[in-house]
């Protein structure tokens, strides 16, 4: 069995109301909602949610709440592997199933890269496969600003290292992580050597926690064409 989480708690406080205010023509969620469904990975597309409001919009247009979602886990504080195994249990999924968290903020997704993600969780002895992307600069090359407003490189020993001669780095693009339900319910961590990367172009990733993300997020969307 393959089944598609999209957890979306309602209190958001930087961008209130952030996983339904309308994003590029449609409200935020559903991006996720249509991408998991047309992706043809998924029995079962579920959205694990606190909020009434959350709930109505996803079941309208096709998904699953077959469980509310308790409110020990709809804090600032809770992480998503808590809340995704709360979903495997509540589902009753064994532990060989394929469990996709695909977040409520992602409208960059892809279909053919969620496909991919099934692709590697199905061909490799892994516990997830997650979408991730470069950074646009080499990170050892960056710098802390001090108390005393003075500057440091948090690796000194790079300076004289060029740019192509240092090591690409990459970063968690947010958008999903497929795992099996066995990974889920052990709260087995994500970021480490028993899982492979999704890679993705920058253009296609961004960050949406604040007023100014979602503005540069519209700008990036649009311009690459999608929806």
């Amino acid at each position: 069995m393959r089944v598609a989480v999209i957890p979306a708690r309602g209190g958001s406080k930087r961008i209130p109301g952030k996983n339904i205010k309308p994003f590029c023509g449609k409200p935020m969620i559903l991006w996720s909602i249509e991408a998991a469904m047309q992706s043809g990975c998924f029995e079962r597309v579920v959205v694990s949610t606190d909020a009434p409001e959350i709930a109505d919009l996803a079941k309208a247009h096709g998904a699953e709440l077959p469980f509310a979602r308790p409110a020990s886990l709809s804090d600032d504080f809770t992480g998503t592997i808590p809340v995704i195994r709360h979903a495997a249990e509540a589902l009753g999924l064994p532990d060989e199933a394929a469990l996709c968290c695909l977040y409520a903020t992602a409208p960059f997704v892809q279909t053919s890269d969620i496909r991919r993600g099934l692709e590697m969780l199905e061909s490799a002895d892994i516990d997830y496969a997650f979408s991730v992307t470069s950074y646009a600069f080499p990170i050892q090359r960056a710098l802390r600003i001090t108390p005393e407003n003075r500057t440091g490189m948090f690796t000194p020993e790079a300076f004289n290292t060029r740019s192509q001669d240092l090591e690409e780095a990459f970063h968690d693009a947010g958008q999903f992580y497929w795992g099996r339900v066995a990974a889920w319910r052990a709260e087995k961590p994500i970021f480490d050597a028993n899982s492979a990367p999704v890679i993705l172009p920058r253009a296609r990733v961004q960050d949406i926690d604040t007023p100014e993300d979602w503005q540069r997020a519209e700008l990036m969307f649009k311009a690459a064409g999608l929806g």
